[in-house]
């Protein structure tokens, strides 16, 4: 058994509406009142990340996921809910008391035009995070470590006085690696990585990654839309829909058999060659809106198999017997 690096429970996050002054007035029973419209991104999410694998999150634009990430890292305060690494509890701490962590838990973001500083060259960046974490190296030991790395993510070692506009989006993402492993990381957040890129570039940074994960025993929680990649590169999949994780499951399980009906019109859209392959499932209804807390199952407004109990009380994930585990009352039903 491998040992549980992340652990989050009961996770909730809540922002407030950034409307103006005027626009936080509303009607309500015949007054004006003042009212603060709060968007839930986050809904009670419990998930496991074990060392040394990779657990890919799917889903739809605005379901959570990188809010999720966000939270995991420290970037965004959750509003309920716990996060630990291994046994300690690191959703409470300040920035002194996560500095620790700072160096076990690293992120790549999505935007490798946005994510490196553009007046900073290639060797500022890298020794700044070296030099903080390990203060007693000397001005050649960091060099020979910037070299080090530079050239495990395919870069030259010569290019480490260079700037970032001066380097490819491909070039940009494998330097934003290089920072991100600069301080021996056990955990590695994913950010969608290689939207911005082209797809000959995306496979070079994907085995780029596999690599590291390899060397180093990295684990990943990487967050993309494309579901090749997750088939190519996941240990798990967790699918997430408003805020809330319906299901999770071995990579070759979820697209073997997907269980969940979000799951199943979700894998339905990947474009195949196969002739024969059955339609897409075009799902019918309206997103809800992420301004209401939902009471019953998150995908009611969209689910054909739905029922009053579906409105009524929100499913809780139930382990399967391949290993999956599903919140679906159709499924615990047998209407599915």
């Amino acid at each position: 058994m491998t040992r549980p690096l992340i652990q989050i429970s009961g996770l909730e996050k809540s922002f407030t509406s950034n409307e103006g002054w005027l626009g936080q007035w509303r009607f309500h029973q015949g007054k004006l009142t003042r009212q603060k419209d709060s968007v839930h991104a986050l809904n009670g999410v419990n998930l496991t990340i074990n060392q040394g694998e990779t657990l890919c999150v799917v889903g739809e634009t605005g379901c959570g996921k990188s809010t999720l990430a966000r939270a995991i890292m420290g970037l965004t305060t959750p509003t309920a809910g716990e996060i630990h690494y291994l046994d300690q509890r690191i959703d409470q701490l300040n920035n002194r008391q996560r500095m620790f962590f700072r160096r076990r838990m690293q992120m790549v973001f999505q935007n490798p035009y946005a994510s490196l500083n553009p007046r900073m060259t290639v060797y500022q960046t890298l020794s700044e995070p070296i030099s903080f974490h390990n203060p007693q190296l000397s001005r050649a030991q960091v060099d020979e470590q910037i070299d080090e790395l530079l050239e495990s993510v395919g870069i030259s070692a010569s290019s480490s006085d260079r700037y970032p506009h001066e380097f490819s989006g491909g070039q940009r993402q494998r330097i934003s690696l290089a920072r991100a492993l600069s301080v021996e990381p056990d955990f590695i957040v994913a950010d969608e990585p290689l939207s911005a890129l082209d797809v000959s570039v995306q496979a070079q940074v994907l085995n780029l990654m596999m690599d590291k994960q390899e060397e180093r025993n990295l684990s990943y929680l990487f967050i993309t839309h494309d579901l090749a990649v997750v088939e190519h590169f996941a240990t798990r999949v967790a699918v997430m829909y408003l805020g809330r994780i319906c299901e999770l499951a071995p990579t070759n399980t979820l697209f073997n058999s997907p269980k969940h009906p979000y799951t199943q019109a979700l894998l339905s859209a990947i474009p195949r060659l196969d002739s024969n392959t059955a339609q897409p499932i075009r799902l019918i209804g309206e997103v809800p809106t992420p301004t209401e807390k939902p009471i019953g199952c998150v995908f009611q407004a969209r689910c054909p198999y739905a029922n009053q109990r579906c409105y009524d009380v929100s499913p809780e994930m139930t382990l399967q017997s391949d290993g999956s585990s599903v919140a679906c009352h159709a499924i615990e039903e047998g209407r599915l």
